[in-house]
């Protein structure tokens, strides 16, 4: 029997499961991605160079992206053995994924990528070994 993955991903977490000739196996990876990051300070800005006290809204993505960069390379790095890929998810987050595997050399293995909503981990890996049919 061939290794094959199936995950759930949003930028928050990917539950990840993993049906091997061992059994089947539910991990889940956790982001530090955080999209709305807090200013620093209590009271508001004040003075003549209170826009130089603010950082820029593009750092913040640039902080964001490389947070969520690390995070999809640990979901790579778990289902690297992986010979099919099934992966789903509510929002954008597969789809960046996908796009990170390709660049990994590894987008070849995705057999499937499928919207669904918040799922629990029982729910995921049943619906991941009746896509393959396990």
């Amino acid at each position: 029997m061939k290794t094959k993955a199936g995950l759930w991903i949003d930028h928050r977490q990917a539950i990840v499961v993993i049906i091997s000739t061992t059994g089947e196996e539910i991990k889940q990876i956790s982001s530090d991605a955080e999209k709305q990051l807090r200013r620093t300070g209590s009271t508001p800005l004040r003075g003549s160079f209170e826009a130089q006290k603010v950082p820029a809204d593009d750092s913040r993505q640039r902080v964001f992206t490389a947070q969520l960069k690390t995070f999809y390379d640990e979901v790579i790095d778990c289902i690297r053995d992986a010979e099919s890929v099934l992966v789903m998810g509510p929002g954008v987050a597969k789809d960046e994924l996908k796009a990170r595997l390709d660049e990994s050399n590894l987008g070849d293995r995705v057999s499937s990528i499928e919207t669904a909503d918040n799922m629990t981990d029982p729910q995921i890996a049943a619906k991941v070994r009746r896509h393959f049919g396990e």
